[in-house]
């Protein structure tokens, strides 16, 4: 068995951009004013749906783009704490800020409240498993629209046959996940046909919030192991499942590595903060180099790291092969 320190994720989205024309500073068209000159200063939105390590990542990552290409820029940062609602409140304030140059979406439920509410100023998103299915854009090689961004949508297929990599006496795996997500019900289907692949039954859940997550673990009944998606609502809640895992012994695989260095077992994961680097880079290209969303490709990460943790998997009774320990990019101590 070999485990690669990389992975090219298969059936993802087209990478790339195109230029044209794009935005002004103060919230014109998007989609046919001048670019501003180098030198001018911003202003940027940005809705985060929910604080959790993965999201906060991504937002310090895009942060980091604009300090690493020396540009002055004055951020707003607010969380909607995991509330649609409250996400489309924050929007509504953003689309009626005259200083507003840009707003970045991160998360699927926050990225579509932001493209709702705002038409006057770039909005870019990430952290967003399939734009397409959430109704952000058009198609991922031509959006269309004043929106664009990165995807995060993970190698679940390899995640789930990393679980049998890890146990293969695992016969059953169990999902739980929001029903409000649509980037989650994506994973779930794409787990499912690699499930039904590999002869093992899948069971899932479906919470509404974190507070549920508890009870739709134990409606889960006897399983071997537990995938986590790259869904918000349940990695804000990762403590309870893997407090779960630890009292039943089975191991849990997640979509992405902060979970794991909270004690889950392994992932092939993609590192959120590059994501959000990726995301500012492209906000630069608009901002400053007259790109247009419309015609801007989301792109995507194409490499995954292999993190495995031997200590979240000494909780739950197993070893780590040392082959993979091997192979891993990070090893959590």
């Amino acid at each position: 068995m070999r485990i690669r320190k990389s992975l090219a994720a298969l059936g993802m989205l087209a990478v790339g951009s195109l230029a044209l024309s794009a935005c002004s500073n103060g919230g014109g068209d998007a989609a046919s004013t001048d670019g501003a000159a180098s030198g001018d200063s911003f202003k940027v939105g940005v809705i985060q749906l929910v604080q959790h390590p993965a999201l906060d990542a991504a937002t310090a990552g895009f942060e980091q783009a604009f300090t690493d290409a020396g540009i002055d820029v004055e951020f707003d940062v607010q969380v909607a704490n995991g509330e649609q609602s409250t996400a489309a409140t924050i929007a509504a304030g953003f689309a009626g800020d005259p200083d507003i140059d840009l707003v970045l979406a991160v998360a699927t439920p926050a990225a579509q409240s932001a493209a709702t509410a705002i038409t006057n100023v770039p909005v870019l998103f990430t952290a967003v498993t399939d734009p397409v299915a959430a109704d952000l854009v058009a198609s991922a090689e031509e959006p269309g629209g004043n929106v664009t961004g990165t995807t995060d949508l993970n190698p679940v297929a390899d995640q789930i046959d990393l679980i049998t990599q890890l146990d293969p006496s695992v016969e059953s795996v169990g999902i739980v996940y929001s029903s409000g997500e649509v980037n989650s019900q994506v994973q779930v289907d794409l787990a499912q046909e690699k499930a039904d692949e590999l002869g093992l039954e899948l069971k899932t859940a479906t919470v509404t919030n974190v507070g549920e997550v508890p009870t739709a673990l134990d409606s889960l009944g006897d399983v071997d192991s537990i995938y986590v998606p790259t869904d918000n609502t349940v990695v804000s809640g990762i403590d309870t499942v893997l407090t779960y895992a630890a009292d039943k012994q089975v191991p849990v695989v997640s979509g992405d590595t902060g979970p794991v260095e909270s004690g889950a077992v392994a992932t092939l994961g993609l590192d959120y903060t590059k994501l959000g680097v990726q995301t500012g880079e492209m906000a630069i290209r608009i901002l400053q180099d007259g790109e247009d969303p419309a015609t801007m490709a989301v792109e995507e990460q194409t490499e995954f790291d292999l993190v495995v943790n031997p200590a979240g998997a000494e909780a739950v009774g197993l070893e780590i092969p040392q082959e993979m320990l091997d192979e891993a990019a990070t090893v959590v101590e």
